[in-house]
């Protein structure tokens, strides 16, 4: 069952044509990755998702036309976990988390027992319980990432935006998240879209692949068919190596030119 559809989206910002013609579609539970260079797009066609920028063409959730619903609606339906969050550093990563239920208050509301239950079990099922009563301020970039989780978590979306979830973190905590956004997506059927910066934990987590350029679709389909050393040194200017096995899966190797020019001599 399809839970996104977006058909030939476009989204101008400040005059400048920034998603062109995208089109795309994302099965329930599935995980689809966004890739591309810098200013390819990826973020801002997110942003549309989301309904957080103006757009054309279509963008279909679950049925229902993204621009038709309120935004508290897209709200409850859409978690977003931005690259770049804000976090008021003295709040406690409960407060934080319990955040993630505004979307299912009333205008007028303020969380109750059952939104704290809610994310305290957030917090629960992504290892972080004892990081409740901390503040935001103290946590290391792998704590803050998984305590930003839990708020979208806590959101119970049907549907999670991740944009560059990994960035700023080293390679264990890197792992940590990614390997927790899977676990939430095998335990819940959440349905995962994601710009991807690192081409390597793309090919490892996602299911398919868009790579963009320029705000276009430059190519789609299974990680190992976009993932090619050709397509990445036409769209991102780099030698790579790609390397795949049953165990490992794909890993992209970027390549010192002078290592390739001694291999060429040898």
């Amino acid at each position: 069952m399809t839970a996104l559809a977006v058909e030939r989206l476009g989204v101008d910002l400040d005059g400048v044509r920034v998603v062109d013609g995208v089109t795309l579609d994302l099965e329930r539970g599935g995980w689809l990755g966004l890739i591309g260079p810098n200013g390819a797009g990826k973020t801002t066609l997110l942003r549309a998702v989301a309904r957080l920028v103006p757009y054309d063409g279509s963008i279909v959730l679950d049925g229902d036309e993204v621009a038709s619903l309120r935004r508290r609606e897209v709200a409850r339906r859409v978690a977003v976990v931005p690259q770049i969050p804000v976090i008021p550093p003295d709040a406690s990563v409960l407060e934080y988390v319990v955040l993630g239920r505004t979307p299912h208050l009333g205008y007028a509301g303020s969380p109750g027992p059952g939104d704290v239950t809610t994310a305290r079990s957030a917090l629960a099922r992504l290892d972080a319980a004892h990081l409740a009563d901390r503040r935001l301020g103290s946590l290391s970039g792998g704590e803050r990432q998984r305590a930003v989780l839990a708020r979208a978590v806590a959101q119970d979306a049907e549907l999670l935006l991740l944009d560059e979830p990994t960035s700023a973190l080293d390679v264990g905590a890197q792992q940590q998240v990614l390997e927790l956004v899977a676990s939430l997506r095998a335990d819940r059927g959440l349905t995962v879209l994601s710009a991807m910066h690192d081409l390597t934990h793309a090919g490892q987590y996602a299911d398919r692949l868009v790579l963009m350029d320029g705000g276009r679709e430059a190519a789609s389909g299974r990680p190992h068919e976009v993932l090619t050393e050709e397509l990445v040194a036409r769209h991102y200017g780099a030698e790579v190596r790609v390397l795949s096995d049953a165990e490992a899966g794909i890993a992209v190797v970027p390549l010192r030119p002078r290592v390739k020019a001694e291999e060429t001599v040898s």
